[in-house]
């Protein structure tokens, strides 16, 4: 797998190597038990820290309440404390217990923390007051913890309430107002929790697509009911179950994301459908730019072009990271992949991917190329990104009975010319398809069928073997100068960005 990064390029196709623990580029590469032990103590006791900081500042220092601990809800355990204030396991799970299922009879009966007897002063879905004569106890509940405090008269606190809200903010990508690069930001949004048959993905990483550049522009809103922060694709952990979930994740597995929007933050949530295994061997780096651009090069070649042994399949845009995805699976189905491209380097690069001819753009008529090249036969799908000012060429090159595939309209979609009486002089096809807004239903069956006939090609002694191809890695912070590389095509391959790491 190629990595880069910011703006470097990695020859050849070696592999990522981890970086030293705690770095501000960290690369988790999965597969050795010291390394997952090394990382695992490190980010514990990252979050350790994060949460002990939480109770300190904004709780212990400023006198608003005695002692604190934080319950984390799914692992029913205390993940961070004030010094010496214990809480017992058995009370941690009665606390989860009682905002679940027991409110009413601690309004009525009060509670046992600690072996004390509290009387119950107000109740709620999210908040439990309680006090005796020795002071008060308060338990504030968000989806992921419990806040559990005491305190004593004259103290405050309700501040509680805010504290625990630091707990469910995260980092995104985010924009106010539709232009240029310029306008991306790192911004604190709150974290999302996973509906029914959702699972919580704590990002390690995202990739950059197209879409996010038109999204950034005004141009691509996000489909209705979708997540407004850019990103289609993420790799990661499993953070959280929602309800209704079948029970093929669990907490802590390494996962690759197909999403509506979302990826490039912390935190993101997937229909469970949505999610596929990442590949044992690989960083989250490296999976994080598989989704989105394989996802959309096989759903073009079998769902929509029905390739069949022996085709001849042209890729425009051939070294992007859906042309450089497309060259491999053509080779997986036995055919046959071409490729244009704007520069020698790129083109280089395609044909180290695997493609058996490619062809200048700017500086040669591709069609003219690429019917010499098939002997006059032409090309028997064509997968287009481009769109209006290419639609002569295409149909030049293309064979009798050929299907023009057009995913993408980078140079518009104006057309200027008899294109349907030459279409059909041809017996052509035109197929148009976005996976974007495509339904859930749609996606989950795109995902199973990748997952059953691709995926396996993608670990370590697979032959082939399927690489993704990343160019560059950016800090999620540096999100803005990610769309200038994109946008000046600099790229081969994926450009992805790294999340930083978090609670």
């Amino acid at each position: 797998m190629a990595t880069a990064q910011r703006g470097r390029r990695a020859g050849g196709a070696a592999s990522c190597q981890p970086r030293p623990l705690g770095g501000a580029g960290f690369q988790y590469k999965r597969g050795g038990e010291r390394t997952f032990i090394h990382l695992f103590l490190f980010t514990e006791r990252w979050k350790m820290s994060q949460l002990q900081a939480l109770l300190n500042d904004s709780l212990i220092r400023t006198k608003h309440v005695e002692n604190a601990a934080i319950i984390n809800i799914n692992e029913r355990k205390v993940c961070a404390s004030t010094i010496g204030f214990y809480v017992p396991p058995e009370n941690a799970t009665n606390l989860i217990y009682t905002f679940y299922n027991n409110l009413m009879q601690v309004r009525r009966e009060g509670l046992y923390f600690k072996q004390k007897h509290y009387k119950c002063v107000r109740a709620d879905e999210y908040s439990i007051y309680l006090k005796n004569p020795d002071g008060g106890l308060i338990a504030v509940k968000t989806n992921a913890f419990i806040l559990i405090a005491t305190y004593k008269v004259g103290m405050y606190p309700s501040v509680c309430v805010e504290a625990v809200e630091k707990l469910e903010k995260m980092l995104a990508a985010y924009f106010d107002c539709p232009g240029g690069p310029e306008n991306l930001y790192v911004k604190e949004v709150m974290k999302p929790h996973p509906g029914e048959g959702e699972v919580l993905v704590k990002v390690s990483a995202s990739a950059l697509n197209r879409a996010d550049l038109l999204q950034r522009r005004g141009k691509y809103p996000p489909p209705k009911g979708a997540s407004d922060i850019l990103g289609l694709e993420a790799a990661g952990s499993v953070a959280g179950l929602g309800p209704g979930c079948k029970g093929q994740w669990k907490i802590g597995d390494a996962v690759m994301a197909l999403l509506s929007g979302g990826g490039q933050a912390e935190y993101v949530t997937v229909p469970e459908g949505c999610l596929m295994p990442a590949p044992n061997d690989m960083t989250f780096i490296q999976a994080a730019a598989i989704p989105e651009a394989w996802l959309t090069a096989f759903q073009l070649l079998h769902f929509v072009g029905k390739i069949q042994k022996g085709e001849r399949v042209l890729i425009h845009a051939g070294a992007s990271g859906v042309g450089m995805a497309a060259i491999q699976l053509v080779k997986l189905a036995k055919a046959i992949p071409i490729v244009t491209a704007g520069t020698q380097e790129k083109l280089k690069a395609t044909a180290n991917a695997g493609a058996v001819a490619g062809f200048d753009y700017k500086n040669e008529d591709f069609s003219e190329k690429v019917l010499s090249f098939t002997q006059g036969s032409g090309v028997d799908i064509i997968l287009d990104c481009v769109g209006g000012s290419y639609w002569e060429k295409n149909l030049n090159c293309l064979s009798t009975d050929g299907r023009w595939i057009i995913y993408g309209l980078l140079s518009g979609g104006d057309v200027n010319g008899d294109l349907l009486a030459r279409l059909l002089s041809k017996r052509g096809t035109i197929h148009t398809s976005l996976l974007r807004s495509r339904d859930k239903e749609y996606k989950e069956k795109l995902v199973k069928a990748f997952t059953e006939n691709v995926l396996p090609y993608f670990a370590q002694g697979a032959s082939p073997r399927l690489q993704p191809f990343v160019d560059s890695v950016y800090p999620l912070h540096e999100i803005a100068e990610a769309h200038r590389a994109m946008e000046e095509n600099r790229n081969i391959g994926k450009i992805v960005i790294e999340m930083p790491v978090s609670t």
